[in-house]
């Protein structure tokens, strides 16, 4: 089997501190389960390993008390959970284990923002470092292929996106089917189950819209009517659905200028496999005509994946004017921005005269399938 080393792997082990719990989210799926037996392997001092879905586990630790857990744990001052938003009041019961056992070094996993992220919220605060894992990245496929190979192998990630298993797969149908029961079986049945939600075919309907509009801003309204929700509806299943790591919203960038538009947002899917398993096209590149939006949403997610790895602190934003001028994708870092246009073709293009003339200092560049690696690498 095919092993690709998770490039936030040395991050997490960095973390992994006495009086300290180390948080890994992400959507289900995408490697939680596997990078944490890798990191396991790693270990050279006794732990323990629990999975919170078991029950016996979950009882075992719903007694919060420190004696209780200093007898489960032994000499043991390693701890690793998965899945430990199953477990009830998992944020108190880390928070006391963290208090009262010295030295202990704590690592846990859970499915979703909406999961762990509101389970260990507040009480751990100052006791915790977060980090998110997403399905494998073109910097992680690089120590794998060939450039002769990845250029080749684009234009399959493009259609079928990046989930680890699907490297397994050779079969177009069985990716195929491996994606529509990732969304059926795991990434819906999360949101479904929070606050005991009904509308699941709501749901769907709202991502066939939004994956059908990806790169252009949206309008919370229009969302509504075509779905006879009310705005306030339609802005809460986007929020669960960024929260479920299946979504990512991208606001319009101003200084408020009058002709600059920011009312709107852009939602792109952290998957390229994800959004075409919603609107059931997997058709090649060439039979196809949305392939500029698929690139756009491909190689945000990828900087996205960049920017989370390398723990690069930036603001993400597009931007628009009134008069129809735009730039794909705009950054906020350390006091400088930069603009860039996401191109199939190799193409020559300046930037809009009205960012140039509002933005003198801006950077701009065009980023295509024949330089977005180092774009991914800088």
């Amino acid at each position: 089997m095919q092993i690709i080393e998770r490039e936030i792997t040395n991050l997490i082990t960095g973390k992994i501190k006495p009086g300290k719990v180390v948080v890994l989210n992400g959507a289900r799926r995408v490697g939680k389960t596997f990078l944490l037996k890798e990191i396991v392997k790693k270990l050279t001092k006794p732990y323990l390993l629990l999975n919170g879905e078991d029950f016996n586990v979950q009882e075992i630790l719903s007694k919060r008390s420190a004696e209780n857990y200093n007898q489960l744990l032994g000499s043991k001052k390693i701890l690793i959970i998965d899945e430990a938003q199953r477990i009830p009041q998992i944020g108190l019961v880390l928070k006391l284990m963290v208090d009262e056992i010295t030295g202990l070094k704590i690592l846990v996993t859970g499915s979703s923002a909406l999961d762990l992220g509101n389970a260990t919220g507040e009480p751990l605060t100052g006791r915790k470092f977060i980090f998110t894992l997403y399905p494998l990245s073109e910097r992680e496929f690089s120590g794998t292929e060939t450039i002769i190979e990845r250029a080749d192998r684009l234009k399959m990630r493009l259609i079928f996106g990046n989930y680890p298993e699907l490297i397994h797969l050779s079969d177009f149908d069985e990716k195929r089917e491996y994606l529509i029961e990732l969304i059926n079986s795991y990434l819906l049945k999360d949101i479904l189950a929070f606050e005991n939600i009904k509308h699941s075919s709501k749901i769907f309907n709202l991502l066939r819209l939004i994956a059908y509009q990806t790169g252009n801003p949206v309008s919370l309204n229009e969302l509504g009517t075509q779905l006879s929700l009310s705005k306030n509806t339609v802005e809460k299943y986007l929020d669960l659905l960024s929260k479920v790591y299946i979504l990512y919203r991208v606001n319009g960038f101003s200084r408020n200028l009058s002709k600059e538009i920011t009312k709107n947002s852009k939602w792109y899917f952290s998957d390229n496999g994800i959004r075409n398993a919603v609107i059931a096209n997997f058709n090649r590149t060439d039979l196809r005509n949305d392939t500029g939006q698929l690139w756009e949403n491909y190689i945000i997610s990828e900087r996205l994946k960049y920017q989370q790895y390398k723990k690069r602190i930036t603001n993400n934003f597009f931007w628009r004017t009134y008069d129809q001028q735009e730039i794909d994708w705009v950054e906020e870092r350390e006091g400088s921005l930069s603009g860039f246009e996401f191109k199939l073709l190799s193409l020559k293009a300046k930037p809009p005269t009205a960012w140039t003339r509002s933005y003198p200092d801006a950077k701009f560049k065009i980023i295509t399938p024949q330089n977005y690696f180092e774009w991914l690498s800088d």
